[in-house]
């Protein structure tokens, strides 16, 4: 069998992959779920949302579901069979790319909104690139062969989670209130 080989070698993204597999199946299954539960939530409360005339409260849910498809997309990547670093790191940052887009739309309007204080702007801005910034990282080095791709791929996985549960939480009892 003639393969296409790398200049520098790569260790079978397999191998790397096959220990994390369960917990990217239960990443999958957790970030899946709760990507569901905020879109049910911001749906029940889709007269609300609208009639707050606030931009950045949906822009801001947006990019809270962003980032849990980007954690999803992450771990479905990785379990697919016989991805190579390169390809596994190219696509994650393709969907990181994309999921940074709603990120910074959301930070836009959350500057962009005058009802929201100058300290309380820069955290909830901030705490939605933390997500983006370990897939940047994860990325980066899946392309560069590293193991330690792995490491922060789980790391932005958490993040996401962390993020956009706090996110979307804020975001819906803003719009309760």
């Amino acid at each position: 069998m003639d393969r296409c080989v790398p200049a520098r070698y790569y260790p079978e993204m397999d191998e790397l992959l096959s220990p994390w597999s369960e917990f990217n199946v239960a990443m999958l299954g957790a970030t899946a779920a709760l990507a569901g539960l905020v879109i049910v939530a911001a749906s029940v409360n889709i007269a609300k949302i609208i009639e707050s005339g606030s931009s950045s409260l949906i822009a801001r849910l947006a990019s809270g579901i962003a980032s849990l498809l980007l954690a999803l997309i992450a771990s479905g990547l990785a379990l697919v069979p016989a991805i190579t670093p390169l390809w596994f790191g190219v696509l994650l940052l393709g969907a990181t790319i994309a999921s940074a887009v709603f990120q910074v739309h959301a930070a836009r309007m959350i500057f962009a909104d005058p009802r929201s204080a100058a300290p309380a702007r820069t955290l909830k801005a901030a705490l939605g690139f933390l997500p983006v910034l370990a897939y940047l990282a994860a990325a980066a080095t899946a392309i560069a062969g590293h193991p330690s791709a792995l490491y922060l791929c789980a790391a932005g996985c958490m993040l996401a989670i962390i993020s956009a549960v706090v996110v979307s939480w804020v975001a819906l009892v803003e719009v309760l209130r």
